[in-house]
């Protein structure tokens, strides 16, 4: 059993800057896929960025390219999605999964979800 948490969420103006945290318990080891889906009001969600505990950064998606960051402080089992130059396009609620299974979370159907974090970016 695997729990996030998420916290960091929050109102912006555009071009600001905020950080994400996932905090991860339980039964978390390397062999789990960890990372960041968001999902705005009417839309699909959607994979943001991505990273393997045992191998680091798997990808971002195009969107976010040059402006997020994805990392993780491994001793205290903390994800991290530090996001830059948000644009009003970024506002969603923002959620945190884990699977061991590749295509599974990839496509958005991993085991384990956190509660989400409200990301707001104003014009």
């Amino acid at each position: 059993q695997v729990h996030l948490l998420e916290s960091g969420g929050g109102s912006v103006q555009t071009g600001g800057s905020l950080r994400l945290s996932c905090a991860a318990s339980g039964d978390i080891n390397s062999r789990y896929y960890m990372g960041w889906f968001r999902q705005a009001p009417g839309k699909e969600r959607e994979g943001v960025a991505h990273f393997y505990i045992g191998g680091g950064v798997v990808g971002y998606a195009e969107s976010v390219k040059g402006r997020f960051t994805i990392s993780q402080d491994n001793t205290k089992n903390i994800l991290f999605l530090q996001m830059n130059s948000l644009k009003p396009e970024d506002t969603a609620m923002y959620y945190c999964a884990a699977d061991t299974v590749y295509s599974d979370y990839i496509h958005g159907a991993s085991r384990y979800w956190g509660q989400g974090t409200q990301v707001t970016v104003s014009s």
